[in-house]
């Protein structure tokens, strides 16, 4: 038997009153959340939560809906490595919301648990119902009320809420012109691709027979600040190296596994002033000028040929006239 689960996070201003619910059917779903806390923080919460309170059925497969990439991505894919790098990303900084992950990585021992993505905002019941939920939450602590925690899981105890979001080591959070994350105030998750959308994203990834490699490369450049491709994360991870790092125009340094769990459509972004050098065999430097609501940023790419592919190994994003 398998019991399924939609589980969804919620934040009013992100950070900001903070809320999270897993939901089953009507009967079986609980709710929670804290003054002060992140959406990511909300989503976790909800995937512990909801693990902790089925555990009375531990023998059951578990299926957990989640609109939540960042999520999925840091438990299925993600977690071992940090575990291995005692909680660290590859360039070494702390792990965000490790308590959580943490607690999550204990809770999964001896369980059989699937994860599965779907869109959030969709209409798609479950989901919707476990947003209504967390938002609720989020909004009761808004207001110095107490939350509508729900009526739980069957036979499961009724863990004790310190109204405390678990510690997290802040960063600052990034303007909005920088130019894969948008990280000043993230979504929940990425869009989903429509078939058409998966379909053109798949042709701009492909190679083109012919083109130059200045070519490839600015097509390549060119696909990752289009929505069909920041609103299909796989097809972008192929453009994208496994060592890539981003400064942006804040200042502040991205990795690859935060920028593909952000990925998002970009608002009115053109980009033009395509310039390229080969700096090395294999390697070319990229620069070009995005204008957008955020005024204009001088983008630098380096772009690097492996197995006959190129891939992104770098940018930095530099806003012109400060």
């Amino acid at each position: 038997m398998t019991i399924t689960a939609a589980a969804d996070g919620s934040a009013l201003g992100n950070p900001g009153p903070a809320g999270w619910a897993w939901y089953i059917d009507d009967n079986t779903w609980r709710a929670g959340g804290w003054p002060h806390g992140t959406n990511n923080m909300g989503e976790l919460k909800a995937v512990l939560d909801l693990l902790e309170a089925t555990a009375v059925d531990a023998d059951q497969h578990l299926l957990v809906l989640c609109d939540s990439q960042y999520v999925i991505n840091s438990v299925t894919k993600w977690m071992p490595g940090w575990k291995r790098k005692g909680w660290r990303k590859k360039d070494g900084k702390p792990v965000m919301n490790v308590e959580l992950l943490k607690d999550i990585d204990r809770a999964l021992a001896g369980r059989s648990v699937e994860f599965e993505w779907v869109k959030g905002h969709s209409g798609h019941a479950m989901n919707e119902a476990a947003d209504r939920r967390a938002n609720a939450a989020a909004t009761a602590f808004s207001r110095k009320q107490d939350p509508d925690i729900g009526p739980g899981y069957p036979g499961a105890s009724t863990p004790s809420e310190s109204g405390e979001a678990p510690a997290a080591i802040p960063e600052p959070p990034a303007p909005a012109d920088d130019l894969f994350s948008l990280f000043d105030e993230p979504a929940s998750s990425p869009t989903a691709a429509s078939c058409s959308s998966a379909v053109e994203a798949t042709v701009l990834v492909a190679e083109v027979p012919g083109a130059t490699d200045f070519e490839q490369i600015t097509a390549r450049e060119q696909a990752l600040l289009s929505d069909a491709l920041r609103s299909d994360p796989p097809s972008a991870a192929e453009l994208v190296h496994p060592s890539f790092s981003e400064v942006g125009a804040s200042g502040r340094r991205y990795d690859r596994e935060e920028i593909l769990a952000h990925l998002a459509p970009l608002d009115g972004v053109e980009a033009e002033e395509f310039v390229a050098d080969e700096i090395a065999p294999g390697v070319v430097l990229l620069r070009y000028v995005t204008t957008g609501s955020e005024g204009a940023v001088e983008r630098t790419s380096v772009w690097v040929r492996e197995s006959g592919r190129w891939l992104l190994r770098h940018h930095q994003g530099t806003p012109l006239g400060h």
